[in-house]
């Protein structure tokens, strides 16, 4: 059921975007009764909040060792979560993110412990002389991500995964190693 419902969000959320998305059509969408979505998801702000919730796990992060393998490895996965959705739909997200303020404060706290993981990986890498100490790993990780939002919501150039490694290339530089 959780599924179809979140399926139901995200066909009315591309359809409609978020200020004409209703629990009723959604619930209609789905074939369930709108109590049903209410007893799960208390208002249209949380069924947004499971939508994007389902779109961050579609981006896992798992430490290997190898930090500019798992820097690599990140940006693709962000860059293929990006390309397998509408860009209305990620354009959507962030505006009720940024309009709605209990949407915005959970999209910022599902972020911010992928945003410290990742971090901490820049960091290690760092101390062990693996990636330049020029930039604070906070910096390093916004210069590796947000180029593939500004990419789908500004310039609309494609996004790939020869891309992702050139931003992580030319974000980190050469391995040090190889230096």
């Amino acid at each position: 059921m959780e599924g179809r419902v979140l399926e139901a969000a995200v066909a009315e959320m591309r359809l409609r975007g978020y200020d004409g998305m209703s629990v009723d059509r959604v619930a209609d969408r789905a074939g369930v009764a709108k109590t049903t979505i209410y007893r799960r998801w208390p208002s249209k702000a949380e069924l947004v909040i499971a939508m994007i919730t389902e779109l961050r796990a579609s981006v896992p992060f798992e430490p290997s060792g190898d930090p500019r393998q798992d820097l690599t490895d990140l940006v693709t996965a962000v860059a293929s979560a990006l390309t397998a959705v509408p860009t209305t739909l990620v354009a959507d997200l962030m505006a009720a993110a940024a309009r709605e303020p209990r949407v915005g404060e959970s999209v910022r706290a599902l972020w911010s412990e992928r945003h410290a993981a990742v971090t901490a990986v820049v960091a290690q890498a760092q101390k062990r002389g693996l990636v330049p100490t020029h930039a604070s790993p906070v910096v390093l990780v916004d210069q590796l991500v947000g180029p593939l939002y500004y990419r789908l919501l500004v310039t609309g150039e494609p996004i790939t995964s020869a891309y992702a490694r050139e931003l992580v290339l030319s974000t980190l530089g050469p391995s040090l190693e190889q230096s």
